[in-house]
C-alpha cells in the first residue's frame, strides 16, 4: 500500500500489503493521529515513543490480564495460569520469578559454545555454494535448537516442536488469528510426554527445575506447579524464544543487504556487532504491536479513551520515532547513539529471553560474516510470514559472493 497525504489514515494490523511496509503509515500516525481509533476492529493505538513507553510501564491502567494480543482480548478468552505476558502483578510477579531463575546469566553463558558450534555446523556446508537462506538454513532452525537445549527436548523433536509452536501464531491472509477455547485448553499438550519423561529422568534443564521448584502462590500456599501450569510454562518458553530470534535473523539478512557499507564495517570491526544487533531490533522489531485493556478513562492528545477499550501499543512506530532517535528514526545506522528501544518491551513485562536473543543474534551474525561477507537477497523468492503478532520472513534466500 502506498501512503500519501491525500489518503485517509487507516492502520489495520491484518492488512498484509500494509504490513509489508508499515513505516510510512506509522510516520503519519505519529505526526497526524498520535491517538488513533480503528472503528472496524474497535481499538485505539498509540504510536509515539513516550506514549508507548509510558503505557507499557503503567500496568494498572493498561492491563495484560485479558491478554496481550488484539484477537485474544476481542474474543474474551480466559487466560490460563502461567502465560506471564497475559498477567498483571501480583500474580505476574510470582510466575515471572519462577521463569527468571531459569534464564540466569550462568545458564545463558553456558549456551554460547553450543550455539556457536550449531551455527558453524549449519553454515559450513553452504560455503562455496553461492546461496544461503537466512531463515530456512539458520533462522528457523537455531532458536528452537537453543530452546530445546534449555528445556531438555530431544534433538530429533526440535523441528516438530517448532512447527507446532509457529502454527499457533499463523493467520490466514488478512484475517484475525483463529483462537478457540479448545485450542487454549490444549496449548501445552505437545509437551506432555516430555514432562512425563523428565519426571522419571531428571536432568540439568528448565523442565526438571519447573517440575521440582516450590513457590508461594497468590493464596500464600507453598506448592509445586500443577501439571496444567507446567504445560503452559513450557509452551510459553518454547514459543516466545523461537519466534523473536527467527525474525531477528531474517531481518539481519535483508537490512544488511540494503546497507552494504555498514555490513562491510562489521566485517572489518566485529566489535560493532552488538550495537548492530540493537539497531536491527530497533529498526525492524519482530513484534509490531502489543495490546492492552484500558482499566480507566484516560486522556491522550485531547481525547478520552474510555475504560474497557483495547489499546494497541505500536512498538514498530515508537521504535522509529525521531523524537527518541534523532534526526530520523527511519534511517538504519549501526553507529547511532545508544538509546532505549522497546522491541523487548519495558517494565514488568520486559522480555526474560532478551539476553538469549541478543546472544544468538550476535553469534549468528559473527559466523555469517566470517563465511559470507557479501550477499544480495532474492526478494522475488522471499516469503513474508502471515501473522499479526510478529513480522518477519518465513524464507529469505540470498546470493552470496
Amino acid at each position: 500500500m502506498t501512503v500519501d497525504a491525500a489518503e485517509e489514515i487507516h492502520y489495520d494490523p491484518y492488512d498484509l500489503e500494509l504490513n509489508a511496509n508499515p513505516y510510512p503509515m506509522f510516520r503519519r500516525l505519529r505526526d497526524e493521529a498520535p491517538l488513533y481509533y480503528n472503528a472496524e476492529h474497535d481499538f485505539y493505538a498509540l504510536s509515539r515513543f513516550d506514549d508507548v513507553n509510558a503505557a507499557l510501564v503503567d500496568h494498572e491502567t493498561f492491563s495484560s490480564a485479558r491478554g496481550a494480543i488484539l484477537d485474544w482480548i476481542k474474543g474474551g478468552f480466559a487466560v490460563p495460569s502461567g502465560i506471564v505476558s497475559f498477567e498483571d502483578p501480583p500474580i505476574h510477579n510470582i510466575h515471572r520469578s519462577l521463569l527468571a531463575r531459569m534464564f540466569t546469566p550462568r545458564k545463558i553463558g553456558q549456551l554460547e559454545p553450543k550455539i556457536r558450534e550449531y551455527c558453524c555446523r549449519s553454515l559450513d556446508p553452504l560455503v562455496g555454494t553461492g546461496h544461503f537462506d537466512f531463515v530456512g538454513d539458520l533462522g528457523a532452525q537455531m532458536p528452537m535448537r537453543v530452546i530445546g537445549m534449555l528445556l531438555g527436548i530431544p534433538d530429533d523433536d526440535h523441528e516438530a516442536v517448532r512447527d507446532r509452536a509457529n502454527a499457533n501464531l499463523r493467520t490466514k491472509a488478512g484475517k484475525p488469528m483463529k483462537i478457540t477455547t479448545d485450542a487454549i485448553r490444549h496449548l501445552g499438550d505437545n509437551y506432555a510426554a516430555y514432562i512425563d519423561w523428565r519426571a522419571e529422568h531428571p536432568s540439568d534443564d528448565i523442565m526438571t527445575e519447573l517440575l521440582t521448584v516450590e513457590f508461594e502462590d497468590e493464596t500464600g500456599t507453598t506448592r509445586r506447579l500443577r501439571r496444567d501450569e507446567l504445560l503452559i510454562y513450557i509452551n510459553v518458553v518454547a514459543t516466545a524464544g523461537n519466534e523473536t530470534t527467527t525474525k531477528l535473523i531474517g531481518w539481519m539478512g535483508k537490512v544488511l543487504a540494503e546497507h552494504p557499507e555498514q555490513r562491510r564495517a562489521l566485517v572489518e570491526n566485529p566489535a560493532l556487532i552488538p550495537a548492530a544487533i540493537e539497531e536491527l531490533l530497533r529498526f525492524e522489531p519482530p513484534a509490531l504491536q502489543m495490546a492492552r485493556s484500558v482499566t480507566r478513562d484516560v486522556e491522550y492528545h485531547g481525547r478520552t479513551v474510555p475504560a474497557g477499550a483495547v489499546m494497541e501499543l505500536l512498538i514498530g512506530a515508537a521504535c522509529r520515532d525521531p523524537r527518541q532517535y534523532p534526526p530520523d528514526g527511519d534511517v538504519f545506522d549501526i553507529h547511532r547513539e545508544s538509546r532505549q528501544h522497546l522491541s523487548f518491551g519495558v517494565g514488568v513485562h520486559y522480555c526474560l529471553g532478551s539476553a538469549l536473543t541478543r546472544l544468538q543474534g550476535r553469534i549468528a551474525l559473527e559466523e555469517i560474516l566470517k563465511r559470507f561477507p557479501e550477499w544480495d537477497v532474492d526478494l522475488e523468492n522471499a516469503q513474508l510470514s502471515s501473522t499479526s503478532t510478529t513480522r518477519g520472513w518465513d524464507s529469505l534466500p540470498a546470493v552470496v559472493h
